[in-house]
């Protein structure tokens, strides 16, 4: 099912783990299958990614597009590392089967959303805090809330 880069990969992952008081900090998951990947980025003055790290909790795919995904980025600045997609992360492991491509687009979104936060810190702006009406604590209640519908279509394909 997977060729031999994509299980080196998974065996053998890059960048595992944590960086304390990361520049920034990206997490996305998919309720569908159950992936959840968290990337770290440590960022320098001139915007470049000095290093990078992944937490994932999923599948062979999921942690071989995560380890990908971190390896391409590490000594990129910010600009050239949004320009990285999911494509690019499946092409780099040699293809993904079809079922799995979803995982490369969970690294993308990932480490984007490491970007994100990141250019958030280094705004100055407070984060504010996602809300989905979970708790109904702010007076919002789910059925006034559009319901969350997860992208699945933008894959690699």
């Amino acid at each position: 099912m997977y060729n031999e880069k994509v299980v080196d990969y998974f065996m053998h992952p890059r960048n595992v783990g944590e960086i304390p008081d990361a520049s920034g900090v990206g997490e996305v998951g998919n309720p569908r299958c159950g992936d959840v990947m968290k990337i770290y980025l440590d960022v320098d003055s001139n915007d470049v990614i000095r290093d990078v790290k992944f937490e994932t909790f999923g599948c062979a795919a999921a942690i071989a597009t995560s380890s990908m995904a971190t390896e391409m980025v590490k000594g990129l600045t910010i600009d050239d590392a949004l320009k990285i997609t999911n494509k690019d992360v499946a092409g780099e492991l040699g293809g993904l089967p079809p079922q799995k491509l979803h995982c490369s687009l969970l690294a993308e979104e990932a480490l984007r959303a490491a970007i994100e936060n990141y250019k958030q810190k280094k705004s100055g702006i407070p984060e504010t805090p996602f809300c989905d009406a979970c708790c109904n604590a702010c007076g919002a209640f789910e059925a006034d809330e559009a319901p969350y519908v997860a992208e699945t279509s933008r894959v690699a394909g």
